[in-house]
């Protein structure tokens, strides 16, 4: 609008189509607010690219989330030869959480580096099981999980175990069956020759190598496998009680799969082959080596192996109470 005077002075208000040249203020976009139960101001988070379900734009795509919150968020990618030394950076730091993407055995390593002293860590599903970071975000999506963690994290202890000092936060299962994981391993990624070996190796030693087994110092048993399941994965233990062992019996190939079939379609512990109980600690005997697979991880022990509850093995920022996706 523009003023003109008449001829009797009076003024009046003409109307103008020019626009007006003071916009009013763009709207500013409203931040996700974060958890109210820890102060978040320092965040790292760690991306290993090379983990099974990461990949290559990962890290960027962290960074634009990260980018939605009022925190000071750095995203380190993990390289080829430098993890020692990226983790052992990150841990110094000391941010208020050390989140991490990468496979269950990279993301259990930094955990076990953290311990119950050090920062928060969010094991972020980034491998191929991620039983713990279903357990604690209920999902097996990384995005939704940081999420979470941002908006609905309160600290919380992790308890675990250990198997001659290298930690668990899912499951240990010694003995023959253990020697599946390999040739399982070599299917998924494609390499049918050598999961062919495997199973060939898995199958004439299926039952033959038994263990002998004692739990919190009671008479020694024997089982064809032990599994050792932490309190944030089982769902017959509480916290407190220690880690749940379950012994399995399976005197043939029938038996055998009939186990499996409780395994996949109800509870696999009402099976008659199946004894179950909860112990703190126990020691497993065999006359070789012992096959072994800690959390997804393969290996071989030695001729005996000692298993201990741990049962504050480091802080996670996860919703309360944890989801326990993947409770078995």
């Amino acid at each position: 609008m523009t003023e003109t005077l008449d001829g009797t002075g009076a003024v009046h208000a003409v109307p103008t189509s020019e626009p007006s040249l003071i916009q009013p203020p763009a709207e500013v976009a409203e931040r996700p607010s974060l958890t109210p139960h820890v102060a978040l101001k320092r965040i790292i988070m760690l991306v290993n690219p090379l983990s099974g379900s990461v990949g290559p734009k990962a890290a960027g795509e962290a960074e634009a989330i990260l980018a939605e919150y009022d925190v000071d968020a750095t995203v380190v990618a993990l390289e080829g030869g430098q993890f020692d030394k990226q983790i052992d950076d990150a841990l110094t730091a000391c941010p208020d959480v050390l989140l991490v993407l990468a496979g269950d055995g990279t993301a259990g390593t930094i955990a076990s580096r953290a311990g119950p002293d050090g920062p928060l860590i969010a094991p972020l599903p980034g491998g191929t099981m991620n039983m713990l970071p279903k357990a604690l975000y209920g999902t097996g999506d990384w995005k939704v999980a940081l999420r979470r963690t941002l908006e609905e994290g309160a600290p919380q202890p992790v308890s675990g175990g250990k198997v001659d000092g290298q930690a668990f936060y899912c499951a240990a299962i010694l003995g023959a069956p253990a020697l599946w994981a390999p040739a399982r391993e070599a299917v998924r990624t494609g390499k049918l020759k050598k999961a062919w070996n495997h199973a060939r190796v898995a199958m004439r030693r299926a039952f033959s190598g038994r263990i002998r087994y004692s739990l919190d110092g009671s008479a020694v048993r024997r089982a064809e496998a032990m599994v050792f399941i932490s309190p944030m994965i089982s769902r017959a233990v509480d916290d407190a009680a220690g880690l749940e062992a379950a012994a399995m019996n399976t005197a043939g190939a029938s038996e055998a799969f009939r186990l499996a079939a409780h395994a996949l379609f109800n509870d696999w512990r009402h099976d008659p082959a199946v004894t179950t109980r909860a112990t703190r600690r126990a020691t497993v005997r065999a006359r070789s080596r012992i096959p072994v697979v800690i959390d997804g991880e393969p290996s071989l022990l030695g001729h005996e192996a000692r298993i201990t509850f741990v049962p504050k093995a480091f802080r996670a920022l996860a919703p309360l109470p944890p989801a326990a996706g993947d409770s078995v």
